[in-house]
């Protein structure tokens, strides 16, 4: 047969190196420079809806 020299150890040390491979790629975009200003952003999203604080008479700007 084709595949008799695959078995189930194969199989999960190719999906655990897949797997490793994926998450080093996706650590290496969340981290990346040109993804600060969007991921900046996206933090601020849940305050984009609130009123700007206009000051008062009593506060020096």
């Amino acid at each position: 047969m084709l595949f008799d020299f695959i078995d189930i150890g194969m199989v999960r040390g190719i999906g655990t190196a897949l797997v490793l491979i994926a998450f080093t790629c996706v650590t290496l975009w969340a981290y990346s420079g040109k993804r600060a200003k969007a991921f900046d952003d996206a933090a601020n999203l849940p305050f984009a809806d609130e009123p700007k604080k206009q000051a008062s008479r009593n506060e020096t700007p």
